[in-house]
């Protein structure tokens, strides 16, 4: 039997081990596994030197690995973390620190990118082959995924350009891992792994497979809520199988959350089906207006192909979409999808982002990602920090500030469809909107159409090359790109296009000649009357 006691687990986890975790924020994040290896070092001093691969990261602020990154930081001679390649670490500022001050390795990918690198070297490959990061800071000819002068010397996360056929192209290159941390709900005695009750189960059967593929065949650690007979699971519900595994942990349920604030909801898991109903309507405000504008582009859309359409909302505005699809009675038309692999339902934000409330399907996240890089998906919807005169986007990237792309890469560089969005600038202000208006009390001081953006995630004359269709929807103005630059097509009734808009910019947009003023609806508290234009 392979139910062990944790403390039998790992000590099975070597020195300098390169271990996969699973964990999208905590969504199948196997806390208590990290919590009782960070306790055996400090009881014993081993297993040190470790380098983690983490997709995006598998914390939230305040729980087990946040509070374990803090204990590290404080201590300056820890030598249990060497470093980490992860994806998001914009949950932890501790992760930060360590990273910025150079005193661990300092790698990130794209979600999306990472997830293929484990199905990749489970097939005996070195790395993934792939356009996504071309032209950005992801490109080997800027940051190359380097996040310090650690990594930078060391290289042992590295992306290579390559040429194919006369077309560039990038490989990310990464250890195998030898260790896998995994997280289900279930294990039987054998060792099989389910996810009932989890909101996602990401790339879990990957990890397994990539710790056990040759030449070094490692060990598979599973955290589960609970343990079953051999044979009583339904083996179509088997996530992970029983022979790919090594140990079994069952997790206190402290440890063992479906995201960061919700212990067990079944409308995440899909145990239970909520009606669309998304009780009640949404405050309306700026944020409310941003993401009807977003749904009108997405409704345009299915009038122009005839039928629903597939689209992806990224964390912060963009996941307010579904709720408002919700509202105007159109969810069977717009078919809403979240990175970690949920299709459908009212995506949840912040730290709880990953999971949806009453998806009607879940999907592995590599899957999922391929949708977006194929261009599988319609039309994708992201946020957005910086605009350049190009047309270029920096969602997050600012110096001293590490939260890392995500799953934006991917997203941006493979859905035929962008809408970009976000409030049209930063810093403190107060946006109202009454009377079907728009009224700018005091604004934010912070411009986000800039010259140049810090950091380029989004390539846009690259993206034109490719046909993309992008728009950028802020709650005054609407941007469309073309090859002369930004177009400046609609604004905000009730602004001074020159005084709140162009003025407001670091560069000076083409102002349309059909420039005209956003739709009245966008701006009133009763629905849009969507369901009737379908």
């Amino acid at each position: 039997m392979k139910v062990v006691e944790p403390t039998v687990a790992v000590e099975a986890v070597p020195d300098k081990a390169v271990i996969a975790v699973s964990g999208f924020n905590l969504l199948v994040a196997p806390e208590y596994l990290l919590l009782k290896l960070f306790e055996r070092y400090r009881e014993t001093g081993h297993p040190k030197g470790l380098f983690l691969e983490v997709n995006p990261i598998p914390t939230a602020p305040g729980r087990v690995l946040d509070k374990i990154l803090e204990e590290l930081y404080r201590d300056e001679d820890q030598d249990f973390l060497a470093g980490m390649l992860v994806t998001y670490p914009g949950w932890s500022p501790y992760i930060q620190k360590l990273i910025e001050e150079n005193r661990i390795e300092g790698y990130t990918w794209s979600i999306g990118t990472a997830s293929w690198f484990f199905r990749e070297v489970s097939r005996g490959l070195p790395g993934v082959l792939t356009k996504v990061g071309l032209g950005t800071f992801l490109d080997p000819r800027e940051d190359g995924g380097y996040l310090n002068e650690l990594a930078r010397k060391r290289k042992r996360c590295r992306i290579e350009i390559i040429e194919i056929g006369g077309e560039e192209y990038l490989f990310y290159r990464a250890p195998k891992p030898n260790v896998a941390l995994i997280r289900g709900t279930t294990a039987d005695e054998i060792g099989n792994i389910t996810t009932e009750k989890e909101g996602a189960f990401t790339e879990i059967l990957n990890l397994a497979q990539a710790a056990k593929a040759e030449p070094e065949k490692g060990i598979v650690i599973a955290q589960v809520e609970r343990i079953a007979r051999y044979p009583s699971l339904n083996p179509q519900n088997v996530r992970v199988p029983g022979p790919l595994v090594d140990y079994v942990v069952v997790s206190p349920q402290e440890y063992h959350r479906q995201s960061a604030n919700i212990t067990y909801d079944p409308r995440i898991s899909g145990e239970v089906i909520p009606p669309l109903s998304a009780g009640g309507t949404m405050e309306l405000n700026t944020k409310k207006v941003i993401a009807r504008r977003i749904l009108l582009e997405m409704i345009q859309l299915v009038k122009r192909l005839k039928r629903p359409v597939l689209v992806n909302l990224g964390i912060g505005i963009p996941d307010r979409v579904a709720g408002v699809a919700i509202e105007e009675g159109i969810s069977e038309w717009v078919f809403t999808t979240v990175e970690s692999g949920p299709f459908g339902g009212i995506a949840l934000g912040g730290p709880d982002f990953g999971a949806s409330i009453g998806p009607f399907a879940i999907i592995s996240q590599p899957d999922q990602f391929a949708n977006y890089e194929g261009g599988v998906i319609d039309a994708a919807s992201l946020g957005f920090m910086q605009v350049d005169a190009r047309g270029n986007v920096n969602p997050s990237l600012l110096p001293g500030r590490l939260p890392g792309p995500g799953g934006f890469p991917v997203i941006s560089y493979g859905s035929p469809r962008m809408f970009f969005a976000g409030h049209f600038t930063a810093g403190k202000k107060e946006l109202k909107v009454a009377n079907g208006r728009l009224e700018i009390v005091r604004d934010g001081n912070i411009k986000k159409f800039v010259k140049e953006a810090y950091k380029v995630v989004y390539n846009a004359p690259l993206g034109l090359e490719r046909g993309q269709e992008v728009v950028y929807i802020t709650e005054r103005a609407v941007f469309r790109l073309t090859r002369r630059g930004l177009v400046l097509e609609e604004h905000a009734p009730g602004i001074d296009v020159e005084r709140d808009v162009i003025a407001k910019m670091e560069f000076e947009p083409i102002v349309s000649p059909k420039l005209r003023e956003m739709d009245g609806r966008l701006f009133r508290e009763e629905p849009m009357g969507l369901k009737d234009e379908v």
